[in-house]
């Protein structure tokens, strides 16, 4: 076990988006028995969990990171509402995105960076998506209807990446440490 901080790479929501999934999350906390509500300001879009990181390791990251400032900035839309898991008992909650090329892309290069800072690529395909939920403390349910009832698209500026810092004990539990702004102005 390690005392070191967990981090991880991320796509940040803009405020209009997370009033919007917190208005989901509302809702559906009448209907579903989770134990973990994200909170509105820890919604984002994982690109590449890190986990326990020392500082050294830390700094060769973020220094290789600034590589992305050329990466130019692009769309993408949410999608409907979604689940990990048994469906009767699903582990995760989760908003779906649009895995567009260009997210792809940018996945990928996040993942090269980090290979090269000494982290291993993710073996799972990228599923793009934002958590709203986590941990089904209930008996079995039932998410039929939801898929329709929470399908509501937005579009989303993908213009920055960060690199948050992980407080479990604290809410919310993530803190920027490092931000990086994509090239260019989106429609």
């Amino acid at each position: 076990m390690t005392n070191e901080p967990h981090y991880f790479i991320a796509i940040p929501l803009q405020e209009r988006h997370k009033a919007h999934f917190l208005k989901w999350q509302i809702n559906l906390k009448e209907e579903l028995p989770y134990k973990q509500w994200t909170n509105k300001e820890d919604l984002h879009i994982t690109l590449k969990f890190l986990g326990a990181v020392n500082s050294n390791t830390l700094d060769l990251l973020l220094q290789s990171l600034n590589v992305l400032k050329k990466t130019t900035a692009f769309k993408i839309t949410t999608e409907s509402i979604g689940f990990f898991g048994n469906p009767k008992k699903p582990r995760v909650l989760w908003a779906g995105v649009e895995k567009t090329k260009s997210l792809a892309a940018l996945h990928e290069a996040v993942e090269d960076i980090a290979e090269i800072a000494g982290f291993q690529k993710e073996n799972r395909s990228f599923s793009p998506h934002i958590t709203l939920a986590k941990k089904w403390n209930g008996g079995e349910g039932s998410l039929s209807g939801l898929k329709e009832q929470y399908d509501e698209r937005l579009d989303l500026v993908v213009n920055q990446i960060v690199v948050y810092r992980i407080f479990p004990a604290r809410t919310p539990k993530y803190e920027v440490v490092a931000s990086y702004e994509l090239k260019g102005e989106v429609d």
